[in-house]
């Protein structure tokens, strides 16, 4: 099913509940990658991975939403490789963001505990936190 509508912009009833609470750039990275994956490998899991993937390079996951990054790049390992790559995901966690960057967004999720984190157990933290709040945000 088309993400897109003819004029380009995301349809609403087919994006993903963290998306539609996102801005109109990462609906429409995400819908248009989609499509365009849909058209290039005719398999809707994958259509998924590639605008998944697309969306990491632009947005990071904070919350229950999709806000734009400061900048472009892969947001993981996974998202750094091709079709073949399985590694490990951070859900859209900015994993290759500064320290810096990842306790601002751990202090805005009231993640406790952040100041004695390392860099790694921050992703985590605020990978679970992310996933909390979107349960919570679906009811």
């Amino acid at each position: 099913m088309p993400k897109t509508t003819k004029a380009g912009k995301a349809k609403q009833t087919e994006l993903p509940s963290t998306l539609r609470r996102s801005d109109d750039k990462a609906q429409r990275t995400y819908a248009k990658a989609h499509d365009s994956a849909v058209d290039q490998y005719d398999d809707e899991q994958r259509a998924n991975q590639v605008a998944y993937a697309a969306l990491k390079h632009t947005h990071e996951k904070v919350g229950d939403r999709w806000e734009p990054k400061d900048e472009y790049g892969p947001s993981d390992a996974q998202a750094e490789g091709d079709a073949d790559t399985d590694r490990e995901t951070a859900g859209g966690v900015d994993a290759n963001a500064s320290k810096e960057h990842l306790l601002d967004v751990a202090r805005r999720l009231e993640i406790r505990g952040r100041s004695r984190m390392k860099k790694g157990e921050l992703v985590q933290a605020i990978q679970r936190a992310n996933d909390r709040a979107s349960r919570q945000a679906r009811g």
